[in-house]
């Protein structure tokens, strides 16, 4: 299966709740590689790479954080980089 990278604008209760560190921890766990990073509105941004199905459970894993509650996300798709890990920034 082909692998793809997307960016993603999370907005909703996402920062100072964790988001950032399970993105991490979800993302090496399913071999996505990437980052993820709080901007200063509130939202957090992320670039992610792998495929489509792994990215997918990334986001089915955030949304079940107690903390996290993602209101709605932007994404677009972009081209793929040469990566190897998933950083915090």
């Amino acid at each position: 299966m082909a692998e793809v990278r997307k960016h993603i604008t999370f907005h909703g209760r996402v920062q100072g709740v964790g988001f950032r560190y399970t993105a991490k921890y979800l993302a090496r766990s399913l071999n996505l590689t990437g980052w993820v990073k709080n901007q200063w509105d509130g939202t957090v941004s992320m670039e992610i790479q792998g495929r489509e199905a792994m990215i997918h459970k990334l986001l089915e894993g955030l949304n079940r954080g107690d903390f996290i509650s993602i209101e709605w996300i932007d994404t677009e798709e972009m081209p793929l980089e040469k990566e190897s890990s998933f950083l915090v920034k």
